[in-house]
């Protein structure tokens, strides 16, 4: 009889560690659905192409939850600490418990100025009227055939400097 309760205590105490390293479904369907909401919350901004943050949130969780509700999840305290983080943001708690005097800047601009520039497409004239003259001119002719380099190279030596 005691091998019987024995076994039990054992069969006990082995299903519990597997609960404990293995959520239970229930939880891990929650989370799978906290982050989706968030996920549909969140705004994504289409003059940052390939930079929004919201975008960038909805393909990590999409790696994240790969199997959707039936994903296993390896450290959930930290997958809800990353919720809990990323709720605080999508909420704007610091905007709201840190309230700024003004809502000004630095350099007096709006922050639909902010917007402007930092757009991707703001951000990559940027980087074309940085580009120092030999840049341009390697760019300019890295991959023309020789006619059309000859006809480029009289073209930039017959403008006038600016």
């Amino acid at each position: 009889m005691d091998g019987k309760l024995e076994s039990s205590a054992k069969k006990t105490n082995l299903e519990t560690s597997l609960l404990l390293l293995c959520p239970q479904p229930s939880k891990t369907a929650s989370r799978y659905r906290r982050f989706l909401k968030l996920c549909e919350e969140w705004p994504v901004d289409e003059t940052k192409r390939g930079r929004d943050l919201g975008t960038y949130l909805r393909q990590r969780v999409a790696q994240a939850f790969r199997e959707g509700e039936n994903t296993q999840i390896a450290e959930p305290e930290a997958c809800d600490q990353m919720y809990q983080s990323l709720a605080r943001l999508h909420s704007n708690y610091y905007k709201h418990k840190y309230p700024r005097p003004r809502d000004t800047s630095f350099s007096g601009l709006s922050v639909e100025e902010y917007k402007l520039i930092l757009s991707t497409d703001t951000l990559g004239e940027f980087k074309e009227i940085n580009k120092g003259m030999w840049k341009k001119l390697q760019e300019k002719f890295a991959s023309k055939g020789p006619e059309e380099k000859h006809k480029a190279w009289a073209q930039s030596l017959s403008r006038p400097r600016t």
